[in-house]
């Protein structure tokens, strides 16, 4: 007869590593911005992504940078994206009606990266005996 507490335990340890959300891979993608529900749509992308875009605007300008924020409004000339340039300190706002292009180019830092492999190394080392252990973040580089 199985006790309840191990049953517990069991169901405990099997929550405990939940596997993680799925992302789609964006890096390198160029999303069609032909409607406004497409603009919008890739824009969220864009903000969600944890790497580099590259932004043309409809005077021919490319802006290359990280979007850290957006502030979309019932119209699109008053929505805004703002980003960080790569080559810049200065913050730049941009509204979505003047988006001609945008491309996912640069790394996308998170790609490849889940709490599962942090968990599964983490409890590797701890099962070989190791103690006082560090699990680092691996370089971007």
């Amino acid at each position: 007869m199985s006790h309840p507490e191990n049953a517990a335990a069991a169901q405990a340890d099997a929550m405990e590593v939940a596997p993680g959300a799925e992302r789609a891979i964006l890096e390198g993608w160029i999303p069609s911005l032909a409607t406004e529900e497409e603009i919008r749509q890739a824009l969220e992308q864009a903000f969600d992504y944890r790497g580099d875009v590259t932004i043309t605007l409809k005077t021919g300008l490319r802006i290359e940078g990280y979007i850290f924020d957006r502030k979309p409004a019932p119209e699109l000339y008053r929505s805004v994206v703002r980003l960080l340039p790569k080559n810049s300190s200065e913050r730049v706002a941009i509204p979505y009606s003047e988006i001609a292009g945008l491309v996912f180019s640069g790394r996308d830092t998170a790609a490849g990266k889940s709490w599962e492999a942090w968990v599964r190394k983490y409890w590797e080392k701890k099962s070989a005996g190791e103690t006082n252990i560090g699990i680092h973040a691996e370089s971007l580089d």
